[in-house]
């Protein structure tokens, strides 16, 4: 149940509702920032009629709620005159670890001539062996920072600890939670409190209830600019990287209002079967795409089998505009079928 109050209320009507809540001992969380109370379905929620101080109350059947699309249809913000979300569409490129100044630089050049408006770069790395290149740190933000100011992009880089939050929030347009850390509850508390977008991985065994929980604990602390991105997750068979799990685009946007992005890197864990993918999920409904593309890719510190050339990326960019194009116009006639034949 969330309950909406009125942006006219008092703060003495305020606090004597949330007295009558706790009087009844039931947990419910307050957003102060929102106006918003959420709690679980009451057995007898008939007093809530008479508080004139309430907007709406809107009952949800999801464990998570503020997520849920019961609660809201669609969500979208500006990022620096970029939107994410509704009917708009957003590649997300670059490495997958920030190595030096010149190969930022030579991909947000190549990125903004794409019309790309968003650069990803690692510069703190969870890498499963602790004696792999594991980032620049602090001096990764400020090159990829310099780049993305040089050629208007915005920065997307994983935030892999709350100690880490005041330095990357400073350089960052789009804080990103790795799936190792979808289940950080403590990172996704802090996060909440943020003012800028937060992008949020799927665990690599989570079920999707869990991840639109997670996402709640960050909804929940305020901030309703989040991103879900689909990255693959792990089954019995090691044939590919991971398992991507495309038909979870289209199950998310009837769970949830969130836009979801795709990240086929990560996904495939081969540069070879990026492009399929892209085209995939984009065909499945897809806000996004989060793709790693590196200069010299076999030179890569990082996951350099996943990473796509300039060329490649250049081609999945062309294919993916097709059909996008196919999508708009495929219920006005046939000619969108002609262009997929041809594609």
């Amino acid at each position: 149940m969330i309950i909406e109050l009125k942006h006219t209320s008092t703060e003495t009507e305020k606090q004597e509702l949330l007295k009558k809540l706790e009087s009844l001992h039931t947990s419910f969380k307050w957003i102060a920032a929102k106006n918003l109370i959420v709690l679980p379905k009451l057995n007898d929620s008939a007093f809530l009629k008479n508080e004139s101080c309430i907007e709406r109350i809107t009952e949800t059947d999801t464990p998570y709620q503020l997520a849920s699309v019961q609660f809201k249809k669609q969500t979208s913000f500006d990022v620096k005159g970029a939107t994410i979300g509704n009917d708009a569409f957003q590649m997300m490129a670059g490495p997958c670890a920030i190595e030096t100044e010149s190969q930022i630089e030579e991909t947000a050049a190549f990125l903004s001539s794409l019309g790309v408006k968003f650069i990803r770069g690692g510069a703190y790395k969870p890498r499963t062996s602790p004696y792999s290149f594991r980032g620049l740190g602090l001096d990764g933000l400020r090159i990829i920072r310099k780049a993305a100011d040089k050629y208007d992009l915005r920065v997307v880089t994983e935030i892999m600890d709350i100690s880490l939050l005041e330095e990357v929030y400073e350089y960052a347009d789009i804080l990103q939670v790795g799936s190792r850390n979808m289940h950080n509850f403590s990172l996704l508390d802090a996060l909440g409190k943020v003012d800028k977008p937060i992008l949020l991985k799927r665990g690599m065994h989570a079920r999707v209830n869990e991840w639109l929980l997670a996402a709640e604990y960050i909804l929940s602390g305020g901030n309703e600019k989040v991103i879900l991105c689909e990255r693959g997750i792990r089954s019995f068979d090691n044939a590919t990287r991971n398992v991507m799990d495309v038909g979870v685009i289209p199950l998310l946007k009837e769970l949830s209002h969130l836009p979801v992005i795709a990240d086929p890197s990560h996904g495939t864990g081969q540069a070879s079967r990026v492009e399929a993918l892209s085209l995939a999920a984009v065909a499945a409904g897809a806000n996004g795409l989060l793709i790693e593309v590196h200069p010299n890719p076999s030179k890569a510190l990082s996951d350099s089998y996943q990473a796509v050339s300039f060329d490649n990326f250049k081609s999945i960019s062309t294919k993916v505009e097709t059909i996008k194009e196919c999508l708009k116009t495929f219920s006005t006639g046939p000619e969108s079928i002609l262009k997929l034949q041809s594609f």
